[in-house]
């Protein structure tokens, strides 16, 4: 069985680290979706997305950043250097979470993903020494931002292959041990899973069809006493208020239901959660989610009402964003 080669180093990690206990079982199954989850017959743009990969320019040593909003590499590079640098990075277009930064070189991604990390940091439960799992991690910005903040091990899952070959052209650089971005989604694992100290969970709610499913799912891999952290859209209203979209809400496709922060808190007491708190709810502003030179695409002011930002272009109330927090029960 022949591993995609930018999963091989990941393997070797695990397999060496998960020898024995609860994650043997996972390991089993890995080889198979590391396949399937960058598999060329799949994804026709991997090819092109390798290549990139591979022209990434050897860079001087620098000092890793994890703990600043632009997560990277400071130091000084020659212009060249840097030229050909871009040329790789961009290769990886578009860039959605971030911003990075390698040798004064700013990837100013869609989301100020730095401007959630603030929201939630305080909130956290101490991380040192702890083992993590972020579903949903896109390239992995918060996983960089969880390991500078003392983690162990953190353990990102996300089904987009372009999100990983962009982790991986980061680490290719950084060079960090105890931090791994795999091919799949949380259905991929294996259910019963309690292994990890704090489990993230952030903006991928909305997207499930039966959310209440994905919240027990997200349950079973916490250690008795373990600790999430869930950021969804949300809607204004009471504690029973919920908006379920006819056809596509800010031009996503995918949005099955928008409940209010309160009615997430009740779901997360409905699965067996102790003390759920919401620790922040606002409106997500143009300045937060926005095109750039490294996200050419349409972003949120072109998926607003133009006359009016307080609206979709649907007319439904315009994106609001919670964070929550949750413990499982020891």
């Amino acid at each position: 069985m022949t591993l995609p080669p930018e999963l091989a180093a990941d393997w070797d990690a695990l397999s060496r680290r998960w020898t024995s206990g609860p994650l043997h079982e996972w390991l089993n199954i890995l080889p198979e979706q590391f396949i399937s989850g960058l598999a060329p017959e799949r994804y026709g743009d991997l090819p092109r997305w390798r290549a990139a990969l591979a022209s990434l320019p050897l860079l001087p040593s620098g000092t890793v950043q994890l703990n600043t909003a632009r997560v990277g590499l400071s130091g000084y590079a020659p212009d060249a250097t840097l030229q050909a640098l871009e040329t790789a990075l961009m290769g990886l277009h578009p860039w959605r979470k971030g911003p990075f930064e390698l040798f004064g070189l700013h990837i100013d991604t869609e989301w100020r993903s730095d401007w959630k990390w603030d929201r939630l940091a305080d909130a956290l439960e101490p991380l040192d020494g702890k083992r993590v799992l972020d579903v949903g991690c896109g390239n992995g910005y918060h996983c960089w931002r969880l390991l500078g903040a003392g983690a162990a091990e953190v353990i990102g899952i996300d089904p987009t292959p372009l999100f990983i070959l962009q982790f991986k052209a980061l680490q290719h650089y950084l060079q960090q041990p105890g931090i791994h971005i795999l091919p799949m989604a949380l259905e991929s694992m294996p259910e019963q899973l309690p292994v990890f100290d704090t489990v993230l969970s952030m903006g991928v709610l909305y997207h499930r069809r039966d959310p209440k499913a994905h919240l027990d799912s997200l349950k079973h891999k916490l250690v008795p006493g373990g600790q999430l952290v869930l950021e969804t859209l949300v809607i204004e209203g009471d504690d029973q208020a919920l908006l379920e979209p006819e056809g596509r809400y800010a031009r996503m496709g995918n949005v099955w239901q928008l409940p209010s922060a309160g009615l997430v808190k009740h779901w997360l007491a409905d699965n067996g959660f102790a003390e759920p708190r919401i620790i922040d709810v606002g409106v997500t502003s143009i300045a937060e989610q926005r095109r750039t030179a490294w996200m050419t695409f349409h972003s949120l002011e072109q998926f607003l009402d133009p006359a009016d930002y307080s609206l979709t272009a649907e007319g439904l109330p315009a994106p609001r964003r919670a964070i929550l927090v949750a413990r499982r029960p020891g």
